[in-house]
């Protein structure tokens, strides 16, 4: 088989397909990585609804708060774009703000996580068994049927969501926290070219693959965090969806 040398992002590799053997390695790993994630989502799905107890995903989801971190994620696979195309056009500048801005973004939806975390943790529940305003959700009627008698006024429940609460929250904190764990791998890296751009000669216009490879990356985990969103958070609020 015969092979060519060809430049690829400023760097020249033997090959026998025309591609980068970097580049090549990282779609490798994002194919696994995407079946990695397929698996756990369809854990999820076997399992969704057979909780024996609460609290359930209409319990403590926040949507508005998670569409918020959403979006904050959104904006940085368009940010990391806007660094990616400064780099080719030669001008640094742009290019360490934009890189500063997608890595911000990413240690922002982490913030947000770790919130969502600790309000899952710590979610309570108030029952006035006496005037009853709302419609009660399963896990609450669950909690008013078991306490609200004898003569009752209300009910305070601290039962929070953890890993161990039940399978619900085993395979919720799986799945996000491995999520998690990926997007704070990808803010170290961003964080790193960023300081290696200042480095003379080691990122260019002309050697640009590790900021190509980082791009690949990030614009993955949001696709994955699209496909959670709305398959974990809005399916699990709005069945209907």
């Amino acid at each position: 088989m015969s092979q060519t040398h060809t430049p690829i992002h400023g760097e020249e590799e033997t090959t026998s397909t025309g591609l980068n053997h970097r580049k090549m390695l990282m779609w490798a790993f994002l194919g696994s990585d995407c079946m990695f994630f397929g698996a756990l989502i369809a854990t999820y799905l076997v399992y969704q609804g057979k909780s024996l107890v609460g609290p359930y995903p209409i319990d403590v989801f926040d949507i508005p708060v998670t569409s918020v971190s959403t979006f904050v994620l959104l904006m940085s696979s368009m940010s990391m774009v806007l660094a990616y195309a400064a780099l080719t056009k030669g001008n640094m500048k742009v290019f360490r703000i934009w890189m500063a801005s997608t890595a911000i973004m990413g240690a922002t939806f982490i913030g947000f996580q770790i919130y969502e975390f600790s309000s899952f943790s710590n979610h309570h529940v108030h029952i006035d068994c006496m005037n009853q305003s709302h419609e009660l959700t399963a896990y609450e009627q669950e909690l008013y049927d078991s306490g609200c008698k004898d003569g009752v006024d209300h009910i305070d429940s601290d039962s929070g969501l953890k890993p161990k609460t039940n399978l619900f929250g085993t395979t919720f904190y799986t799945l996000t926290g491995i999520h998690g764990a990926h997007v704070s791998l990808g803010v170290i890296w961003l964080l790193s070219i960023l300081l290696l751009s200042f480095k003379k000669g080691v990122i260019t216009p002309e050697k640009n693959l590790d900021v190509d490879l980082a791009a690949l990356y990030w614009h993955f985990v949001d696709i994955v965090w699209i496909v959670i969103f709305t398959v974990i958070y809005l399916f699990g609020v709005f069945p209907g969806f």
